[in-house]
């Protein structure tokens, strides 16, 4: 009888249980508002890497898990049933000022990736293998299943270790959202960039110890049922629901990989990218099964609340397991790399980002702003999760405002995520011209959004240039 499953998600389950009470107990953790999925993913790391090993357990099962958890975690976010919002000229620029401002985050950190991955190649490391500068976006911008999942093909193209490289990238993009946004909202509390309500609501209690009161009367309502529970249990449902949907993705990348296989090698190719890029034909498949269950009128049957529950659970185990995931042996080679890298990223996404959001956007621009920051340190739920401490009950329009830019975002960024292989090709097919293409291509998303950016902000783009947060 094989137990692996079991045994692994029993070791994340113990970490988990270990860091909720080290968050609940010690004041260093509540002050910066650290995640227990960060603690116990930190825990699962030194356990991983100097104490399974000893007990013949190894960290790959971990990979696995973090790939399909964050397909579903998509999925549970995107079934949410909500409401249609009538799309007025300001709800149109709003939305162009969300694609711009994530577009934006793309271009800069593609392009300064390869830069510097560039420079670093051509100065103290000749052997680094050129597809690194890409772990920075995937890392940051995309999260650890996609970090893992497209990484991992460029092993046998002679990157060694890139799936530990870009888990590890994703694992500092989580702990910059983590301590940056924490640095950010007290900026905002200090500062005044929120407003006096929401500011006394991030002092409560329960948001520092992660644990809400003992008296049931206080604890606020998590899911509601919406089925009887005679018939079938409402969480069966919705896991049903969600898996159901996962099925369907898997089927329709699988017919999609047989289509392009009859392309010849290219088309084999290019199938094997888009595996690596499940989570956006994920969440595609729920919007249309939900749209399908529209239709048919029986959408009410979605509880968002349990939907919330269940993309909660999937990204708290994703981001524990992706930190267990790294191999610090493999990485130990990277180290000079990686810490250049990260440089750049904190500067495009703590000091660039909050610059050009906060001149971008009409309302809300702290709250919106930091939705993009923690999606472009970690993945969609660390934004939102970053927003619940400033907009608990998600009261104002700022992540339904999100969502709806998310499948404009998908089709826009087609041809850079189609991109992301050229530099490894450019050494599997011993052609340099690849690198510089990617390069290119990063370059002109930069320049597109940065004149999208003009278009939207227009008096604004450079008003109080020197103030990191701009206030009128």
């Amino acid at each position: 009888m094989n137990w692996n499953f079991f045994f692994h998600i029993g070791i994340i389950s113990f970490a988990i249980l270990i860091a909720a009470l080290l968050r609940a107990r010690i004041r260093f953790f509540q002050r910066f508002l650290i995640p227990v999925s960060i603690i116990s993913g930190i825990l699962l790391l030194l356990f991983y890497n100097f104490i399974a090993p000893h007990w013949g357990l190894r960290n790959d099962f971990l990979g696995e898990i973090v790939y399909h958890l964050l397909n579903l975690s998509f999925i549970a976010m995107l079934l949410r049933v909500t409401p249609k919002e009538k799309q007025d000229g300001k709800g149109k620029r709003t939305l162009a000022a969300n694609v711009t401002a994530v577009m934006g985050q793309y271009g800069l950190q593609c392009f300064f990736g390869l830069v510097v991955t560039a420079l670093i190649i051509h100065t103290f490391k000749p052997d680094l293998f050129p597809a690194f500068g890409f772990t920075l976006p995937l890392g940051f911008e995309l999260g650890p299943g996609q970090a893992y999942s497209i990484a991992i093909l460029w092993e046998p193209m002679g990157f060694r270790g890139a799936s530990s490289v870009g888990l590890t990238m994703a694992a500092i993009g989580f702990l910059i959202g983590s301590f940056g946004g924490v640095v950010l909202i007290n900026q905002g509390l200090k500062r005044g960039w929120i407003s006096k309500d929401h500011a006394n609501r991030i002092n409560n209690r329960s948001v520092r110890t992660g644990f809400f009161s003992r008296l049931e009367t206080e604890r606020p309502v998590g899911a509601y049922l919406s089925t009887d529970g005679e018939a079938l249990d409402s969480l069966t449902y919705h896991v049903a629901l969600i898996m159901g949907t996962y099925l369907i993705s898997w089927g329709f990348l699988t017919g999609l990989t047989a289509l392009l296989a009859l392309i010849g090698p290219l088309g084999v190719e290019l199938a094997e990218s888009l595996w690596g890029i499940n989570f956006i034909f994920s969440a595609f498949c729920a919007i249309a099964v939900k749209l399908v269950m529209r239709k048919f009128k029986v959408e009410t049957t979605i509880d968002n609340a349990t939907c919330n529950r269940l993309g909660g659970l999937a990204v708290d185990l994703t981001v524990a397991s992706s930190l267990g995931a790294i191999s610090l042996v493999t990485v130990q080679g990277y180290w000079l790399p990686i810490l250049i890298l990260t440089l750049t990223g904190l500067f495009i996404t703590v000091i660039v980002l909050p610059w050009y959001c906060s001149r971008i956007y009409d309302d809300h621009q702290f709250f919106r702003m930091l939705v993009i920051y923690g999606t472009a340190t970690g993945t969609l739920p660390t934004g939102l999760a970053l927003l619940r401490v400033v907009d608990r009950e998600f009261e104002t329009p700022v992540a339904t405002d999100y969502l709806y830019s998310v499948g404009i975002v998908f089709f826009l960024a087609i041809p850079i995520i189609l991109s992301v292989n050229l530099p490894a090709f450019s050494v599997s097919k011993h052609n340099p011209a690849l690198f510089t293409l990617a390069i290119l291509i990063s370059g002109f998303y930069m320049l597109a959004s940065f004149v999208s950016y003009l278009l939207i902000a227009k008096k604004r783009s450079f008003a109080k240039a020197g103030s990191l947060f701009y206030t009128e």
